[in-house]
């Protein structure tokens, strides 16, 4: 039976996401600004400090209900091919338009933001393995994975194995929050001191002396292309988990929990995700970035990432993108026919 506790969780949840989606493309529209003007990187490190991990976090807290069975089958067969279509998709263009620098076009390293669909594949997998684990003790050891997967001497974009396990604790928590603690712990006073955190980081973010390495931030690199060999590296990641879990308390406090328009947008982020990497590259590529050189600027493009973000939401662009956004995977599940059959 549903309850209101289960209708207000499921709409803060989503509200949360779509939320989440508009700084997921506004932060992505910022970066090629980051180093040439300092508006666009203050915004941009803020945003970086909790919009992955909190994103990572309401994808656990979904997958609760998609996790096991053929429904869990289902969501594994249809992220697999929504890898392959947009990773064959965004490959094409960047080798005939986007040209982006430093690029490794295999299905081994996810092209750009497509890394989360290789780790929600993952990240699915290793809950299915943690099943009979206590989750305080999933929650330790996802913690201590997304620490030791630093160490490694790999480059961490391939198979996204650096932001599997270090998004890793986000998606085990999503999982088992549950949206009655989030709104016993979510007080007026609490919220008051949150906004005020919310803020201070945001000034913060724009200081020289607080300023966070953008690898750090991004989660896809091992402390040895940080940097950073030495044999308590791993510090630092911890250090980074506490700043993300201020900056996503922070920003949690500003959620609403009341079913409105951005409510039912929240449930059609996956297309905001999957196309709003054209609509920025293309932009890049069209040379757009090399006229932009003021504060004014920097806020439009923002107002213009938040605009997109909720045209890509609309109905019609889900009925227009549908087969390459959700391919339908049910006849992969049917049983395979018998080439013989047994004579009586």
């Amino acid at each position: 039976m549903t309850t209101s506790h289960d209708v207000q969780g499921e709409s803060f949840f989503l509200n949360l996401r779509f939320l989440l989606i508009i700084c997921v493309f506004a932060g992505n529209a910022l970066e090629p600004l980051v180093g040439s003007l300092h508006l666009a990187q203050q915004w941009f490190s803020w945003i970086f400090m909790f919009h992955m991990p909190l994103f990572v976090l309401v994808t656990g807290y979904f997958a609760r209900t998609t996790l096991t069975g053929l429904a869990g089958q289902k969501v594994l067969l249809q992220i697999g091919m929504q890898y392959l279509i947009f990773q064959s998709l965004y490959s094409i263009l960047d080798v005939v338009i986007f040209h982006v620098p430093h690029i490794h076009h295999s299905f081994f390293a996810p092209y750009l933001l497509l890394w989360f669909l290789a780790s929600h594949i993952c990240w699915r997998l290793l809950m299915l393995s943690f099943q009979k684990i206590p989750p305080v003790f999933q929650l330790g050891i996802s913690v201590l994975l997304g620490i030791l997967v630093g160490y490694l001497p790999v480059d961490g974009i391939w198979l996204s194995v650096c932001r599997t396990f270090v998004y890793l604790p986000y998606f085990v928590a999503g999982y088992h929050l549950n949206y009655a603690d989030v709104r016993r712990f979510f007080t007026t006073p609490v919220r008051i001191i949150a906004g005020i955190v919310s803020l201070l980081l945001m000034v913060l973010a724009g200081t020289s002396y607080f300023g966070i390495p953008a690898g750090w931030l991004y989660g896809n690199m091992t402390y040895g292309e940080l940097g950073h060999t030495e044999w308590y590296a791993g510090i630092y990641r911890i250090g980074i988990y506490g700043v993300q879990w201020i900056a996503s308390m922070a920003f949690l406090s500003f959620v609403p929990a009341v079913i409105g328009r951005i409510t039912e947008m929240g449930r059609r982020t996956l297309y905001v995700f999957l196309l709003h990497g054209l609509i920025v590259r293309s932009v890049v590529a069209k040379g757009v970035y090399e006229y932009i050189d003021t504060p004014v600027e920097v806020m439009l493009i923002l107002v213009c990432a938040t605009g997109l973000c909720c045209l890509l939401t609309m109905p019609w662009v889900r009925t227009a993108t549908r087969p390459l956004i959700e391919p339908q995977v049910e006849w992969m599940l049917k049983p395979a026919p018998y080439l013989f059959r047994r004579s009586a």
